[in-house]
């Protein structure tokens, strides 16, 4: 692209390596479990407190609780708990409650309405019918970079690690009241929609730019936001955003995700851990991201460069390995730590044990509920409780 960036892409400078997270909630009726389309009905009483950081979704179903901006994994989980409590309080007095999943386990698509104003008219517009399909859940986690140079490289390194990214956040086994097989449904779910999945590479800033300002222009989409990759630059906030998550149930699993997502940001920026031929290897990438969400932690992950498979855990292994100077410097070695733990125990795994209890899928979703504002790491199945500290926030908004 030649000349002046358009507006849009001008680059907000934001302090290296600093966080902010979006994680999308699901409003539930609790006599029965099902989802509540009364989005409509919440937003008007909700207290600035709380309005300030909810905004809705594509679906009356859903809304996303936004963070401010944090230096640490910590401050995030404090923020998310205390939005959490202060969303339970409102939507007590309604007479609902909230849960965070990937899926809900047992919707089906003829329930799901679409929210109204101008953003989810233009997507059901684009979209048709295909913005009516069950709604879905995710955890965005955004990371500072200093430039947009240092932005789409960590942009162009961050897409290999989105399948392993993905494999450990699994959290929506149940589609339409079926056990799908898949350890994340909402991953081939959302797949319906255009603009999703692993980008492909950029040489530069520049490039990308101009790939998207095409896109722009010819009124494919109106603004930026409307590509909805696992992972994308957010020049506007000068962060690079990680979206290939599915929502998790507890704080807990979030800021173990998000210490493993700041500590890959600045392994990536700082030593360039993954091999350049990875960066190029799209087809690999996207098998792989297939057979995570499919797996889980138990994926066998084909190693773009080696010819091989290799266990999700293995991978993993070495990753955390790798990151551990950096969570030591970024102040997050604790909340790294809880990620050996959860990848004993995913979500999906969670949920399908609790589903073989007495109240099946309604004790599902009962059960999610009741671990909404869980501030611990439930021990994995081969661990006893003691054997695990749990993760507890220092104090809710205490940064």
């Amino acid at each position: 692209m030649s000349g002046r960036l358009p507006s849009w892409a001008q680059w907000v400078h934001s302090n290296e390596y600093t966080l902010g997270a979006e994680e999308e909630i699901m409003l539930l009726n609790p006599h029965d479990w099902s989802l509540a389309q009364q989005i409509d009905r919440v937003l008007p009483r909700l207290p600035q407190e709380l309005a300030a950081h909810v905004t809705r979704e594509t679906h009356t179903s859903a809304l996303e609780l936004g963070t401010g901006v944090h230096g640490t994994p910590a401050g995030i989980a404090d923020e998310l708990l205390r939005l959490r409590r202060l969303l339970d309080r409102e939507l007590s007095s309604l007479g609902l409650c909230a849960a965070s999943a990937g899926t809900h386990p047992s919707t089906v698509w003829h329930e799901t309405v679409v929210s109204g104003g101008p953003r989810y008219e233009a997507v059901y517009g684009s979209m048709r019918e295909l913005a009516r399909r069950e709604p879905t859940f995710g955890l965005h986690i955004h990371v500072g970079v200093r430039g947009p140079a240092e932005g789409i490289r960590l942009f162009n390194r961050m897409r290999v690690h989105l399948p392993l990214l993905l494999a450990l956040s699994v959290n929506s086994p149940f589609w339409q009241g079926r056990d799908t097989g898949l350890a994340s449904a909402r991953t081939p779910l959302f797949q319906a929609f255009p603009r999703v999945g692993i980008p492909r590479a950029f040489p530069d800033y520049e490039d990308w730019v101009e790939a998207v300002d095409l896109l722009i222009r010819s009124d494919a989409f109106p603004e930026p936001t409307f590509l909805w990759w696992d992972v994308r630059p957010q020049p506007r906030f000068g962060t690079i955003e990680v979206r290939v998550l599915d929502a998790q149930t507890t704080v807990a699993e979030t800021a173990a995700l998000t210490a493993l997502v700041q500590s890959v940001a600045r392994l990536e920026v700082e030593e360039g851990y993954v091999p350049a031929a990875a960066i190029g290897a799209q087809e690999a990438l996207e098998e792989n991201r297939f057979i995570a969400a499919r797996d889980g932690m138990q994926a066998r992950l084909i190693d773009p460069v080696g010819d091989r498979r290799v266990a999700a855990v293995e991978v993993l292994a070495e990753l955390v390995e790798a990151c551990a100077p950096h969570a030591r410097d970024l102040g997050c070695d604790a909340e790294l730590a809880l990620v050996p733990a959860l990848a004993a125990r995913t979500g999906a795994e969670r949920q399908l044990a609790l589903a073989r209890d007495e109240g099946r899928l309604p004790g599902l979703v009962s059960g999610l509920a009741d671990r909404f504002l869980a501030t611990g790491l439930e021990p994995p199945l081969a661990l006893e409780a003691g054997d695990l500290e749990p993760y507890a926030s220092s104090s809710p908004g205490s940064e």
